[in-house]
């Protein structure tokens, strides 16, 4: 079985590449001509047709995952052409690539596809999405759905774990970095999501995409909390001074993109698979159990 992973170098993509890797796979993977930090790698935009048809026809891989995205949530607020060149364009260019190759399609998609009303979402709840970005996803996923590709469907939300010194920071870096330093962090208490770890996410994906398990799952962690408590548990799991905390409300930042509170429910992962996706704490824990010598 050959894998390709569309958008390695970002912080999903590359803990695909690592695990793929370790465990010898078949694999090849692409990264964007602004992000290209491996040696010899196929350089792919994903808003070039043709390209992107010609580099999935070239690998012709039994499964592709697509992983790139504009994931700024206020950038795509402001700035519709370009969240709707990659999000959407994007995966109709990659569709088109694996059906000529007949590869399995594995679309990570977010939580921003509901909008936060009802107090917890199972897959087949109608998506709702209430931001520009949640629209791209949204749109993507029913491009999936209709394609006649065999796919999946994997939503996920606030991914967090190490990364690279050019990848994106999540909440937990941001929360390490900024304590670390002496500074105050303003952390908001009315958002809340389902923080998840990128390793438990990339394990939980390999196993569904190999049993050719096929629709929508989500695939996040299995704690509901603002992000305000998150922050107070990262700074006690890496012992740092919780102090430094303090709670705001979303309306004090005017923020492009209202943040709504979707709380995604995993049972279907653990019944296919017997998968338990990690709670925060326990996460961190992982985490700092790999923490690396010289992140900052």
């Amino acid at each position: 079985m050959k894998f390709l992973i569309i958008g390695a170098s970002g912080t999903i993509g590359s803990q695909f590449i690592e695990s793929l890797a370790k465990d010898r796979k078949d694999f090849d993977f692409t990264v964007n001509k602004n992000t290209a930090h491996y040696v010899n790698p196929k350089i792919l935009d994903i808003t070039n047709t043709s390209h992107t048809i010609d580099v999935i026809r070239q690998a012709n891989p039994d499964i592709v995952f697509h992983t790139a995205a504009l994931t700024n949530l206020d950038l795509c607020e402001s700035d519709h052409a370009l969240a709707n060149s990659i999000n959407i364009n994007g995966i109709k260019n990659i569709i088109d690539g694996c059906k000529i190759t007949k590869s399995k399609l594995v679309f990570v998609s977010s939580s921003f596809v509901y909008d936060g009303t009802k107090q917890n979402y199972l897959e087949d709840e109608p998506i709702s999405p209430t931001t520009h970005y949640g629209i791209t996803k949204g749109t993507g996923e029913k491009l999936v759905q209709n394609s006649g590709l065999n796919y999946l469907i994997l939503r996920t939300d606030s991914l967090y774990g190490w990364i690279k010194k050019y990848q994106r920071i999540n909440p937990v870096i941001r929360v390490i970095d900024t304590l670390k330093s002496g500074k105050v962090l303003r952390e908001i208490i009315d958002w809340y999501n389902t923080p998840t770890y990128v390793p438990d996410f990339v394990h939980a994906s390999l196993i569904l995409a190999e049993n050719d398990e096929k629709g929508i799952f989500h695939v996040s962690g299995s704690d509901f909390l603002n992000r305000y408590d998150w922050s107070q548990q990262t700074a006690d799991v890496f012992g740092l001074d919780r102090k430094l905390i303090i709670p705001i409300h979303s309306s004090e930042l005017n923020l492009q993109a209202k943040r709504v509170n979707v709380n995604l429910t995993n049972e279907k992962l653990f019944e296919k698979t017997g998968i338990h996706m990690k709670g925060v704490r326990d996460g961190l824990f992982a985490m700092k159990s790999n923490e690396p010598d010289n992140l900052f």
